[in-house]
């Protein structure tokens, strides 16, 4: 199964333990799902967990190991196609990852515009916790 999890779910699983984002990293790490990723989403994560409001929650260290981490384990998109379904255009590469590499599933945290849209073509757009029951972890 083929999974996209946008930043902020990749995020909150380094900085919260025993929540469903920390749960569905494990899960990946055991190989529960093909994890889809891209270099948008990568340059985006770097830039993201340098925010000075996540540094006192976030180590440079694990930051790094996660890039690292999605580099050798998680499949890379190299280019995304054009997309524009999202009201919010920050949201339309993480669609975009999603449509390309036909996932299953896209985790969220985004209730406002992802979770609002419900899926995009065969992938079903849910919230960590959805996700977690659907694992059934």
């Amino acid at each position: 199964m083929r999974v996209v999890l946008d930043t902020g779910i990749l995020i909150a699983a380094l900085i919260t333990t025993d929540t469903p984002p920390a749960s569905i990293y494990q899960a990946w790490r055991k190989k529960r799902f093909e994890l889809v990723t891209s270099e948008w989403q990568l340059d985006e994560f770097r830039r993201v967990s340098r925010y000075p409001k996540l540094r006192r929650f976030l180590k440079p260290a694990e930051a790094g190991n996660l890039v690292s981490g999605l580099r050798h384990q998680a499949t890379i998109l190299e280019t995304l196609p054009p997309m524009d379904l999202s009201t919010d255009p920050d949201d339309n590469p993480v669609l975009a990852m999603a449509e390309a590499s036909q996932a299953q599933y896209l985790v969220t945290g985004d209730k406002k515009d992802l979770l609002a849209l419900g899926t995009i073509g065969g992938t079903h757009i849910v919230s960590a916790r959805q996700f977690v029951e659907a694992l059934e972890i």
